[in-house]
């Protein structure tokens, strides 16, 4: 019922290409270009996974560890560029638009896979909103760890309880959720893209001054050595690196809603083509720099995360901005990846309950210099609610980047290589046993070994930390 709903919202909103207010399908007019969609890739991309690539060229080596980080842009590159065709059904200029992934599904592929795409699509958003939450608690403590070593000479090893950071975060998350719509973020996305570079450039220097320090590159072809390692800890720590790599790289999942936000002329996906190059050459060079100077600077002992991993408690100032960019910039990323979710929720609600004020209504609350704020209260209390589980579940598992890894390399397959495959195909009438056909099949079927590779690794690393697991008691 909601589906048909949904689906005849889109084909009966009047046609209005003429207009200077109005899109061609009712909506206020977008104004996204190529550098406000390449800011929310960005953000998406370059998250707190840039600073475990060095950790995961360590177990890959200088061999495989850079053809890997390369390989996943291509594939990602690729895949988006298949993605971004899927925006509009029919004609790509004037065709009906999909305002969401799940819409791009179902407008291409429909039936039992519009629900599998949703569910794969909004538990992986669910568990990076998690993981976030607890990547911004480790910052967060690296700067009050960073300062206490500081004080102690490195006397005092200053553990502390991760609970109050967590908590803080999922307070300002409480604030920021409010926002009505993805169209509205962009100035958190802008400030969220430079913080990212902020904190990548420190990782970066530090590193490169670490190798200076030493007087030579550390590292081997092969990565981490057997004997330090078991071979099959060798082999579960290169697969979970596989998983780390492929999580760095994945935004699929929120691309058709950043394309969304694209104006046109020229047609959305001309824009997001070039957004698209943009962001992951950016970031595929970021990737590539970050992940080879801190195994430069580590060898086998990169640490896990390079900002907050032993001895770069010096110089201490370095550190601190580096980490309060993470946290400003998870505090976007947060946003970016959660407002699909929420746009569907309350979708789903205003289609099941057309007629309800609590959910329909939106309160102006007048700013002096600032358009009126549109408050509603269904959105209040579902988004805050949002907001307290998370935080709690991260408390609870404060270990779940492993989860989020697992998440990663479980989404990285159908949203970011199958269903943009498929939806290409059926698009584009591609004749089945067709050397394209066939082409784009042995693709999918690569990438879909490789993700099971990673999520073998991952689960790995979750039993491992089961071991030692209590529940809201995470000292570091």
């Amino acid at each position: 019922m909601v589906q048909n709903q949904q689906e005849a919202f889109a084909v009966d909103m009047p046609q209005t290409g003429g207009s200077k207010c109005f899109d061609d399908d009712g909506r206020i007019k977008r104004t996204g270009s190529v550098w406000t969609a390449s800011a929310h890739i960005i953000t998406a991309v370059i998250g707190s996974g840039v600073l475990s690539l060095a950790w995961a060229t360590a177990q890959l080596g200088w061999l495989a560890g850079p053809v890997v980080m390369l390989l996943f842009s291509v594939v990602t590159y690729f895949t988006s560029t298949l993605l971004t065709a899927c925006y509009r059904s029919g004609d790509p200029i004037s065709g009906k638009r999909n305002y969401t992934y799940m819409d791009a599904v179902r407008s291409n592929l429909g039936g039992v896979k519009v629900k599998l795409c949703g569910i794969v699509q909004y538990l992986n958003l669910f568990g990076v909103a998690i993981g976030y939450t607890i990547a911004s608690a480790i910052s967060m403590m690296a700067i009050k760890r960073s300062n206490c070593f500081h004080k102690s000479g490195g006397k005092d090893p200053c553990h502390m309880n991760s609970n109050p950071y967590m908590i803080a975060f999922g307070l300002v998350q409480i604030i920021f959720s409010q926002i009505p719509d993805f169209d509205q973020l962009w100035w958190l996305s802008i400030l969220a893209a430079v913080m990212s570079f902020t904190y990548s450039s420190a990782g970066l220097a530090l590193g490169i001054a670490q190798v200076v320090a030493n007087g030579k590159v550390k590292g081997s072809l092969t990565g981490i050595s057997i004997g330090a390692v078991t071979e099959t800890q060798k082999m579960w720590r290169s697969f979970q690196a596989l998983g780390d790599i492929a999580f760095a790289y994945s935004y699929s999942i929120i691309l058709i809603e950043i394309q969304d936000t694209v104006k046109s002329p020229p047609s959305e996906e001309k824009t997001m083509k070039k957004a698209t190059l943009v962001s992951v050459g950016v970031t595929t060079m970021f990737y590539m720099l970050c992940g080879c100077m801190g195994y430069a600077a580590f060898g086998d002992m990169s640490p896990g995360n390079l900002l907050t991993g032993f001895g770069f408690y010096n110089p201490y100032w370095l550190l601190d901005i580096a980490n309060a960019a993470i946290v400003v910039h998870l505090v976007g990323a947060y946003q970016v990846y959660c407002q699909p979710l929420f746009a569907f929720i309350e979708r789903q609600a205003s289609a099941r309950f057309p007629d309800r004020d609590f959910i329909a209504k939106d309160i102006k609350i007048p700013i002096p210099g600032f358009k009126p704020f549109r408050l509603n209260f269904f959105r209040l209390i579902w988004r805050t609610v949002f907001v307290i589980i998370t935080t709690l579940i991260s408390m609870l598992l404060p270990f779940f980047n492993d989860v989020v890894g697992l998440l990663g390399a479980l989404g990285f397959w159908p949203l970011t290589v199958y269903f943009p495959v498929e939806m290409y195909i059926e698009q584009k009438k591609i004749a089945r046993w067709s050397t394209q056909w066939v082409c784009l099949q042995v693709f999918s079927s690569a990438c879909l070994v490789v993700s099971i590779a990673a999520a073998a690794g991952s689960i790995a690393g979750v039993v491992l930390d089961l071991k030692s697991y209590k529940p809201f008691q995470s000292n570091y």
